[in-house]
């Protein structure tokens, strides 16, 4: 495995933050998961709080060792999901 793919800040307050990874296999290289911003189409195990906010506490998914190859995958696909989003807001705001 190339080294970029995988860090651990075992030294972090908040390691491990999510249950269910191995700590010695716990990657903390997307501390803040880049699929967060594909809403419910993630793939991950989260929920909507009753304000409707994800919640992806329940997810490890970016977590896992081999986490780097699937989520880089997807960069092409995050990256015209948040400029779609930025465009609708573009229209909205154009409207008003």
């Amino acid at each position: 495995m190339s080294a970029y793919k995988f860090i651990q800040n075992s030294d972090c307050e908040f390691f491990p933050c999510h249950q269910g990874v191995a700590p010695e296999d716990f990657n903390c290289l997307f501390c803040y998961c880049p699929l967060y911003a594909m809403g419910t189409e993630c793939g991950g195990d989260y929920h909507l709080t009753p304000e409707g906010i994800k919640d992806c506490s329940p997810c490890n998914r970016p977590h896992q060792r081999d986490a780097y190859d699937e989520i880089a995958k997807r960069s092409c696909e995050i990256v015209e999901k948040i400029r779609l989003t930025c465009c609708e807001k573009a229209i909205q705001k154009e409207d008003h």
